[in-house]
């Protein structure tokens, strides 16, 4: 399916609602701009494209709200070719966003059908990144440190196993709570031994399961 001029002129409407949402940075704007988000989408959603909502994208997993893929990566803070952990790949279409602000990103998905999928479609549309088919909760110790983790799924507590594959001086944002809303958490650390959490209201994401690879 191609990008045409009705899909540009849907996304634009879609910036521009984001932005009155408060999306403040130009950068990110312009990739949710820049990305045909109608095309991680299965053809039944295709029409609601370019709508300020969560979809369906199979395996119990939903493409997140664009409003809320903008407003964590406006959390952390990111600077062009940051290393960056993203914990849920789903239909990859946060990842594009972080390709889109030129960070190494490396991206890892424990349902197998997802990871497939999405380890092909991203690099045929241009985006490529590291993947990675395993558990989110363990993160990726052998690439760390990185210098921001995103996590796309609710935590029922913070992972304190990635808290320690961030470098001094590194963020992660992470929705925690159990149930059906989470409050998004960010996480910066200072040392070692010493965080600073904040907390920037409440949002619905899919669970994060610890200790679970799925060979869907």
């Amino acid at each position: 399916m191609k990008d045409s001029f009705l899909h540009k002129g849907l996304r634009k409407k879609l910036v521009d609602e984001i932005s009155k949402k408060g999306i403040t940075d130009s950068k990110i704007l312009d990739a949710i701009m820049n990305i045909p988000r109608h095309l991680f989408l299965d053809n039944a959603f295709i029409n609601f494209a370019y709508q300020d909502k969560a979809f369906p994208i199979g395996s119990g997993q939903t493409i997140s709200q664009p409003y809320t893929v903008a407003f964590q990566t406006q959390l952390l803070d990111l600077k062009p070719y940051q290393k960056i952990l993203e914990i849920g790949t789903g239909s990859g279409y946060q990842a594009a966003v972080l390709k889109e602000l030129k960070l190494d990103v490396y991206t890892i998905e424990r349902h197998k059908d997802l990871f497939k999928k999405t380890k092909e479609f991203l690099p045929s549309i241009g985006y490529e990144c590291m993947f990675i088919y395993g558990d989110g909760y363990k993160g990726l110790p052998k690439f760390a440190p990185f210098d921001k983790i995103l996590i796309t799924c609710g935590a029922p507590r913070i992972p304190e196993q990635l808290i320690k594959q961030l470098k001094i001086g590194g963020k992660m944002v992470v929705p925690v709570g159990e149930g059906d809303t989470q409050r998004m958490h960010l996480i910066e650390k200072i040392s070692d031994n010493e965080n600073k959490i904040s907390t920037h209201g409440e949002f619905s994401f899919v669970p994060m399961l610890e200790n679970r690879v799925d060979n869907d």
